[in-house]
């Protein structure tokens, strides 16, 4: 009987996917942590109280801390009533203002959001100017020395199609193969803003932004733009530039095939 009863109950479940859109700059990640709290502890926090059953979200992108977020992509599964497509309504009356749910719906329970072919888009925002823009600070890396913009623009080729990036991956990150594919990479003028953004199938630890801070190198003229290519052939982190900090960075969104 006992069987039949679990049985029913994980038929009677249902998985919620939703879009997630949070400023990142007091949360310690996505990721759940000891040391402070993250995105997925407001969620699962949120979703518990407002359901009445213990709730552990699956996000589909760690973003670290400081970095923001237009459209992260998180499941759960729960035994409510609630429409799936309501619960946005319901749980945006609940998280922190800095944290909101920009579409919930419900998928199937064995959709998994880091097990399907995916896009992924990331922006790097660099503000230029002779002093920092203090509405900018949080969401702009700001630098005031001149960019040759063509000249990253030339170097930014090298990194599209399939490479492997363990030049572009944080030392000690753990993963079984550090090649991915980069679909498109642009580096695009919005005034005094300069925007790089990359569209590709995954991304290894901190690899946009190391990418970014590579690119910033290659626009003050330290290094050339083919020299992107003898980085990627190194296959070491120490071959590429620094790693710009969080807060220019922002997931903008995922693309899914279904």
């Amino acid at each position: 009987m006992a069987e039949k009863w679990e049985w029913e109950t994980q038929r009677e479940k249902k998985r919620v996917r939703m879009v997630v859109a949070y400023d990142g700059t007091k949360y310690h990640g996505w990721q759940l942590q000891d040391n402070g709290i993250t995105i997925e502890s407001e969620l699962n926090r949120c979703l518990s109280a407002l359901l009445g059953e213990e709730i552990r979200v699956i996000g589909a992108s760690r973003t670290d801390s400081g970095v923001h977020a237009l459209g992260n992509v998180a499941v759960f599964d729960m035994a409510s009533r609630i429409p799936p497509e309501k619960i946005s309504y319901a749980l945006n009356q609940r998280l922190p203002e800095d944290i909101r749910i920009q579409k919930s719906d419900e998928v199937s329970l064995d959709w998994h959001p880091r097990y399907c072919q995916s896009r992924k888009t990331y922006e790097y925002r660099i503000y230029r100017g002779e002093f920092p823009m203090p509405v900018k600070r949080l969401y702009s890396y700001f630098t005031y020395h001149v960019l040759q913009v063509e000249k990253m623009r030339q170097a930014a080729g090298y990194l599209e199609g399939e490479h492997d990036f363990k030049s572009f991956c944080q030392t000690g990150a753990q993963v079984e193969s550090t090649v991915r594919t980069i679909y498109k990479i642009q580096v695009e003028e919005q005034g005094a803003d300069l925007v790089i953004r990359v569209c590709g199938n995954g991304f290894l630890y901190n690899m946009v932004r190391i990418i970014a801070g590579t690119l910033i190198e290659v626009g003050q003229g330290k290094r050339t733009p083919d020299s992107m290519g003898q980085i990627l052939e190194a296959k070491n982190r120490s071959a590429a530039g620094p790693t710009a900090p969080a807060h220019g960075l922002t997931l903008v969104k995922y693309e899914f095939d279904i």
